[in-house]
Parts: C-alpha cells; sequence; structure tokens
C-alpha cells in the first residue's frame, strides 16, 4: 500500500450554511507534518465534533473512494468527503478499531472510530440524502489517532497493522452509534482501543456514540 494524497482544507462557507467549515479539502503535492492534534495547517472549524487528539486524522481507501464514484455516477478527488489521507489499495471496510498505519519513515496512525454523516457532507455534496445514503452504505471514513507524529507525504509507503485484540469494525461502529449495547458488544467495544468518547458513554450506561 502507499499514501495515494494528502489533503487539507480551509475555512469558507458552503451555500445554504451560515457557519465556515473546513471539509472541503484540497489534496497537496508537499509533505505535511502530522501531530498529535492533526495535520498542521488544516482547518477544524468546529471543534466539538471535529479535530482533536481522538479523531485528529480522516482517512479514506482508495477502493472505496472507487465505490462512491460508481455509486454516485461522478469521479470523486481525494478530499471530497473531507478525508485528511487516501490510502492506495484501501477498503473501509476492511479496518477495525485499533488498526494501525504506518506511514513513511515513522507516523503511525490508530483507527478509533467511523465517521458519521452530517449537514454539512450534504451540503459540500450539494445532495440531501446523502446522509441516508452514507449510512446505508456502511463504508464510513475512518477516524484515527496519533500515535507517533510525523510527517506525510503522498507516494510514501504504508503498513497496514490489523489490532490483534477484540474486532470492532470500522462499519459496525457505525451501525452502532447512537444505540445501547448488548452485554457482548459492550464487552467486546470496551476491549478494543475505540474514540474515548465512545468508551466513557459506554461505561456510563449511555448509547454508544462520541
Amino acid at each position: 500500500m502507499k499514501l495515494l494524497a494528502v489533503c487539507i482544507g480551509r475555512p469558507e462557507k458552503l451555500a445554504g450554511k451560515s457557519y465556515k467549515t473546513g471539509i472541503n479539502k484540497i489534496s497537496v503535492k508537499t509533505s505535511v507534518m502530522i501531530d498529535r492534534e492533526g495535520l498542521v495547517g488544516d482547518a477544524v472549524c468546529n471543534g466539538k465534533y471535529h479535530g482533536g487528539p481522538e479523531q485528529a486524522v480522516l482517512l479514506e481507501g482508495s477502493l472505496t473512494i472507487d465505490w462512491w464514484s460508481e455509486r454516485l455516477g461522478r469521479v470523486l478527488t481525494p478530499g471530497t468527503f473531507g478525508e485528511n489521507l487516501v490510502i492506495e489499495g484501501l477498503d473501509n471496510r476492511d479496518v477495525a478499531a485499533g488498526d494501525r498505519f504506518v506511514i513513511g519513515h515513522g507516523l503511525e496512525l490508530q483507527a478509533t472510530s467511523a465517521r458519521t454523516p452530517c449537514g454539512t457532507l450534504a451540503a459540500r455534496m450539494g445532495d440531501p440524502s446523502i446522509v441516508k445514503t452514507y449510512r446505508q452504505a456502511m463504508r464510513p471514513s475512518i477516524y484515527c489517532r496519533v500515535l507517533i507524529p510525523g510527517m506525510a507525504c503522498a507516494g510514501e509507503v504504508v503498513q497496514h497493522i490489523r489490532h490483534d485484540g477484540a474486532g470492532v469494525p470500522i462499519p459496525e461502529m457505525l451501525e452502532k452509534f447512537g444505540k445501547r449495547l448488548t452485554e457482548a458488544d459492550t464487552l467486546r467495544f470496551l476491549e478494543a482501543p475505540i474514540h474515548a468518547d465512545m468508551r466513557a458513554a459506554i461505561l456510563d450506561g449511555k448509547p454508544a456514540r462520541f
């Protein structure tokens, strides 16, 4: 595998929205520093729901982008869904919480949770139905924490290291988002290195969310 694209965004207003967002990402050819908070220079306008150490980087697989391009009937360029990194040859459905991605010379990310669709995504895509379509597709983008900061540049080699503990696939995290878990699922989710806010919600007896 290799890193196909590195994408960053600037604050801007989308049609029909009064607030600024950084969802419109554009691929860059230069190396970008990725620290515990994410890509240096990338806009995060709503800190309540985006950014932070547990979802510092939004990752997308090229196979998933190809699937969406066919599903939507248009070519999707890197960054269309607001993702920061695109990994060539990766299918989002094959990633679980705790999986690690070692990029280039030491940068290391760990999957924490699934991206959930929202009104901002609908505005970005110019399609109000995309929120429902996105949920039904069960191919969500992947939020990651940064285990080891470092530089990222398109073309670098990526190693996908699967988590060897409890398995919580990223699509299942989207499916169970906002729901109360069974006892068996609760134990399995808590054994995995999931998003800290989701862990706290589950421990408090609340629906799984972050």
